[in-house]
């Protein structure tokens, strides 16, 4: 029986859906290999659980799908898939200590949301101006 894992990852407004299983040590996000995905600084964030365990997609392939948000929230929501979906593909403690000890955020949810826009201003704080003269 071929093994399949489904793990989910979010940030702000974007959900990320990763799905592992036997294979070469591809990563791919919305198709694309993480190496031409997004911006550089979105691609390091990404690859965070793989550096800090390297050597550990060995004979796995990463399919992750990734909607809504912007560029960083997708990117983060995709790196809580990725380190969750190692975890549990190795069923190893230590790796969730590993990941735990240098960014909660890699197997918990930031589940920070913005600030809903208020009446009588220009954002969730802010007010117009009053003059009484």
């Amino acid at each position: 029986m071929m093994r399949i894992i489904n793990t989910s990852g979010k940030r702000k407004t974007a959900v990320a859906r990763a799905t592992f299983r036997p294979g070469k040590g591809v990563v791919r996000i919305n198709s694309l290999s993480l190496d031409v995905f997004s911006t550089e600084l979105a691609r390091m964030k990404i690859s965070e659980p793989l550096q800090l365990l390297p050597d550990v997609l060995e004979g796995v392939d990463v399919s992750i799908k990734v909607a809504g948000g912007g560029v960083m929230g997708q990117a983060e929501a995709a790196r809580t898939a990725l380190a969750r979906g190692i975890v549990k593909w190795h069923n190893d403690p230590r790796m969730k200590d590993v990941y735990h000890v240098y960014d909660r955020s890699l197997l918990v949810n930031d589940s920070r949301q913005k600030e809903a826009k208020k009446p009588h201003g220009r954002g969730a704080r802010k007010k117009f101006q009053k003059s009484y003269r």
